[in-house]
């Protein structure tokens, strides 16, 4: 087995996460309760709690999300997980990726990624930006539906996820025209998405640019595992490099498909998203069927996904 380690973004999250899980693994509460100690809140306690907006809100989603993929990669680590030959995470999952690689300290992570939730949401004003999901029209068609609806406000593809989904991002304006044009092009569904950021898109350049200061100050080491970006589509290098993509990653797309094909082409045949729910699995089945897969939803889905290539 060549294994691939996958870990999910913003969009997975949900009250009551990883419950089942910390139930039979104490490490999964270890892990946010470095994460708290961090934040200066007790993370744990609004997961499993809400309310729902308040672990909606960016600057939470976010370090929550790095939590909970660090801590499902410590219990795959436990339970004597078999070793990624390479990882890649979905946007803020990249962050995930770095921890669990040794590149990037979990608790310089966590106050890094708070900022990158913070910097996103204060980079447009409350209701300006949307993103919206469009499924059954191919890259090309979707890049051309933005492109008609710039007239009424920037609109652009920025998540490439599987082939036939697409998310697109901008101004409001945009994206709603855009969504009627996809309906035109005939889309299967084109629909907005309850989100107030509109994250991967141009309009979030200034929050890119403010996060390359921090990420300047943040230590950075040459990861023990491959870490593929999903900017570039290639492994990242030095410490350097990690930096000057991560800023750009906030503004651009994210390449799923070709990130997932890179991982492939390198000989990977199994994939394991490792943090809550099974996003990543489905998208991966979606581009490369040969691909085995496995996610760490709970310990139903743990002991099934460490049992892949045996």
């Amino acid at each position: 087995m060549n294994l691939a380690m996958v870990f999910p973004g913003q969009g997975s999250q949900s009250v009551g996460m990883q419950a089942e899980l910390a139930a039979a693994n104490p490490t999964v509460q270890q892990t946010y309760a470095e994460a708290s100690e961090a934040l200066g809140y007790d993370l744990w306690n609004l997961v499993q709690q809400g309310p729902a907006e308040k672990l909606d809100a960016t600057e939470v989603t976010q370090p929550a999300m790095l939590t909970a993929g660090v801590a499902a990669w410590r219990i795959w680590q436990s339970r004597g997980g078999a070793m990624p030959a390479s990882m890649a995470g979905h946007s803020l999952g990249e962050y995930s990726a770095l921890v669990a690689a040794g590149s990037l300290a979990f608790t310089d992570a966590v106050p890094l990624v708070r900022l990158r939730g913070q910097l996103m949401q204060d980079a447009v004003a409350p209701g300006a930006g949307a993103m919206a999901a469009i499924i059954g029209l191919d890259d090309d068609a979707v890049m051309q539906v933005c492109a008609d609806a710039s007239t009424a406000g920037v609109a652009e593809a920025v998540n490439f996820n599987s082939p036939g989904q697409v998310v697109i991002s901008g101004e409001r304006a945009g994206v709603e025209k855009a969504v009627e044009l996809a309906q035109e092009a005939g889309a299967r569904r084109a629909i907005m998405l309850a989100v107030s950021v509109p994250s991967h898109s141009s309009l979030m350049q200034k929050a890119g640019n403010s996060l390359a200061t921090a990420l300047a100050e943040t230590s950075f080491a040459t990861p023990e595992i491959s870490v593929v970006s999903s900017v570039a589509m290639r492994p990242y290098t030095d410490a350097e490099d990690m930096r000057a993509l991560l800023t750009a990653q906030v503004s651009s797309p994210v390449q799923w498909v070709k990130t997932v094909q890179a991982m492939a082409g390198e000989g990977c045949d199994t994939v394991v998203e490792c943090g809550p729910g099974k996003v990543l699995a489905g998208l991966t089945r979606r581009i490369d069927k040969s691909l085995q897969t496995g996610f760490i939803e709970d310990e139903a889905a743990l002991e099934k996904a460490l049992g892949l290539g045996a």
